[in-house]
């Protein structure tokens, strides 16, 4: 009794969305290559140092930009882990208002000094609490970042000390975070997040 083969199966083709995508990639690939064949410098983009972590209903994002030599910018980004909740101002006093709130905080120690103004990019308002009298200072709903210049005063270790607390105006606040260690290590090579 004969046994007939199976047809075989057509390869799989790609989606026609995938054809331009990788028509592209391979032009830019051909042009870097031109590029270096033609003698002229080609530098790869460096990624500076990244690290981050989620505590109390917020995630925190530390990243290092710019750093060359000793000195460089870092950058916190607070992001609530809910809508509707807001972090409190940097300039809020370290017990609150009325002993409430907590200010958003990124303080370097050890190793790694404060180089200039600290800047944040949304802008301050102020909102009752209910028990409180006076106006207490916060960001917007949503993400905040913060950014610092920094540098470093020798090699070794060092620490970001990171301070917040998110709140909402119908479902409370979150647990204050207070002196959050970060560590980092400067040398030769630039700075680096380690463990904390």
């Amino acid at each position: 009794m004969r046994h007939s083969m199976p047809a075989p199966h057509p390869a799989p083709r790609r989606p026609r969305s995938a054809r331009p995508r990788l028509a592209w990639a391979g032009a830019a690939l051909l042009a870097a290559v031109s590029l270096a064949g033609c003698g002229q410098a080609y530098a790869p983009s460096h990624t500076g140092a990244v690290t981050e972590f989620n505590e109390n209903g917020v995630t925190v994002r530390l990243s290092v930009a710019d750093w060359e030599s000793d000195a460089g910018t870092l950058v916190a980004t607070f992001t609530p882990d809910e809508a509707g909740f807001h972090l409190y101002s940097t300039a809020l006093p370290a017990e609150g208002v009325e002993g409430v709130g907590r200010p958003t905080e990124v303080r370097p120690v050890g190793s790694v000094a404060t180089a200039g103004e600290m800047t944040v990019d949304k802008p301050v308002k102020s909102i009752t609490v209910p028990g409180v009298r006076a106006a207490v200072p916060v960001y917007p709903d949503g993400p905040v970042t913060v950014t610092l210049p920094i540098r470093a005063t020798a090699p070794g270790a060092a620490k970001v000390l990171i301070g917040y607390a998110s709140c909402s105006s119908t479902e409370g606040c979150t647990i204050p975070v207070a002196d959050r260690p970060v560590s980092l290590r400067t040398g030769e090579h630039g700075l680096s997040f380690g463990t904390s």
